[in-house]
């Protein structure tokens, strides 16, 4: 299971990676382009229209893929200097509690995704003609995925089957690779 989950995430980061790639070429085409124009050089009438809202669209997947995938690493803004200071009851405690509030949003984000999802394949870009579907969609993705994760871990706090260093790394006490906590490290 390991495995699969490690497979699908580096195709998640992939993914990523090309709509970063995607973004800069299509960004960076249009500015050349404008520019171009400006010195008597029209191509593609000064720049090409679908490749600004296309860059849009591909930068709100790059957002909320990569939500998707910093969760994964316990990687998001989190309180960890107050919850470094407790011991693990206080961290668990913590951690029950914050990840009952994700899953509660993730879960309303999901409904209304779901709720919005007949508005939105009816609208269309203006200019691609894509419906916003594309656009909106993605949120029912984010909200399952991090969603799934988040009970996943409450369902391992709540049985005690948490993995080893995973409390650690809630309190923003990461592995630096001396074997000590990040705290002794810095010491």
């Amino acid at each position: 299971m390991r495995r699969v989950n490690d497979t699908l995430f580096r195709g998640l980061e992939i993914l990523m990676v090309l709509c970063l790639a995607a973004m800069v070429v299509m960004v960076f085409g249009n500015a050349a382009l404008r520019k171009l124009s400006d010195f008597g050089i029209l191509l593609f009438g000064g720049g090409i229209n679908v490749s600004e809202e296309m860059s849009r669209i591909v930068f709100v997947w790059l957002t909320f893929i990569g939500a998707v995938v910093v969760m994964r690493e316990n990687a998001h803004l989190g309180v960890d200097t107050l919850v470094a200071l407790f011991g693990d009851s206080g961290r668990r405690l913590c951690m029950l509690l914050s990840d009952a509030l994700v899953l509660i949003c993730c879960l309303v984000f999901l409904w209304g995704t779901i709720r919005q999802a007949p508005l939105h394949v009816g609208n269309v870009a203006p200019i691609t003609g894509l419906s916003m579907i594309w656009v909106y969609g993605i949120g029912g993705f984010t909200s399952a995925a991090m969603g799934l994760m988040t009970l996943a871990r409450l369902l391992r706090a709540l049985t005690g089957r948490l993995a080893a260093g995973e409390l650690e790394a809630f309190a923003g006490e990461y592995d630096t690779g001396s074997g000590k906590p990040l705290k002794e490290h810095l010491e």
